[in-house]
C-alpha cells in the first residue's frame, strides 16, 4: 500500500498547490488523500502494489476530489483515516510495517461537515506534459533556487516530517538528475467554479 499512500499524497498535495498558485491564492484547500487513495482505483494503477501519477491527476479531472487534512485533523470532508508511521528513519512515530488493506471508497463526508460530499468536490484539467509509464516514487515540487552555486529543486516528500529537512529536500535542477525534470506529472486548474 505504501506506492499507492505516496502516489495519493504526491498528487493532491500538488493539485492542492496548483489550485492555490492558479487562483493567487484566492482557492486555498487541502485535496483529500483518503479520497485518492480510496476510490481513484484501477485508474491509478494496481493498489497496494503502485500507482501512476498521470492517473491520479486524470481521475481529479473526471471526477474530481474532496477536501481532507492529515491523520486525525478533522479538516475537510475526508481526512485521512490510517495512523502515520515512519519510512526508512528511526522517529517518534511506529514504523511502518508491511502492506494493508486499502480502505472502502466512501462518498460521505466525517460526521459534522458541511457541505454534503458532492457539494465538496474540487475539479482540475488534466494536461500531460511529458514521459511513459512511472513507477518509483512521487513527490511534489514546491519551488527552485541556488545553494553554494549549485541549482536545485525544492522537493516535498510523503514520508513525514521525520525524513529529511522536516519533510522536504532539494535536488540538483536542470540536468534530469533521477529523471526530476523528464518524468513530471502536473496540471493547471480550471477556477472558473471558484
Amino acid at each position: 500500500m505504501l506506492a499507492l499512500l505516496v502516489l495519493a499524497f504526491g498528487a493532491v498535495e500538488a493539485i492542492s498547490d496548483r489550485l492555490c498558485i492558479r487562483s493567487n491564492g484566492r482557492v486555498s484547500v487541502e485535496v483529500s488523500a483518503e479520497d485518492m487513495l480510496t476510490c481513484c482505483g484501477d485508474e491509478c494503477g494496481d493498489g497496494c502494489n503502485g500507482g501512476f501519477p498521470s492517473g491520479a491527476w486524470n481521475f481529479w479531472t473526471k471526477h474530481g476530489l474532496v477536501s481532507g487534512g492529515l491523520y486525525n485533523s478533522h479538516v475537510g470532508c475526508r481526512p485521512y483515516s490510517i495512523p502515520p508511521c515512519e519510512h526508512h528513519v528511526n522517529g517518534s512515530r511506529p514504523p511502518c510495517t508491511g502492506e494493508g488493506d486499502t480502505p472502502k471508497c466512501s462518498k460521505i463526508c466525517e460526521p459534522g461537515y458541511a457541505p454534503s460530499y458532492k457539494e465538496d468536490k474540487h475539479f482540475g484539467v488534466y494536461q500531460h506534459v511529458t514521459g511513459e509509464m512511472m513507477g518509483g516514487h512521487a513527490i511534489r515540487i514546491l519551488g527552485w533556487g541556488v545553494e553554494n552555486g549549485t541549482p536545485y529543486w525544492l522537493v516535498g516528500n510523503s514520508w513525514n516530517t521525520d525524513w529529511g529537512d522536516n519533510g522536504f529536500f532539494k535536488i540538483l535542477r536542470g540536468q534530469d538528475h533521477c529523471g526530476i525534470e523528464s518524468e513530471i506529472v502536473a496540471g493547471i486548474p480550471c477556477i472558473r467554479q471558484y
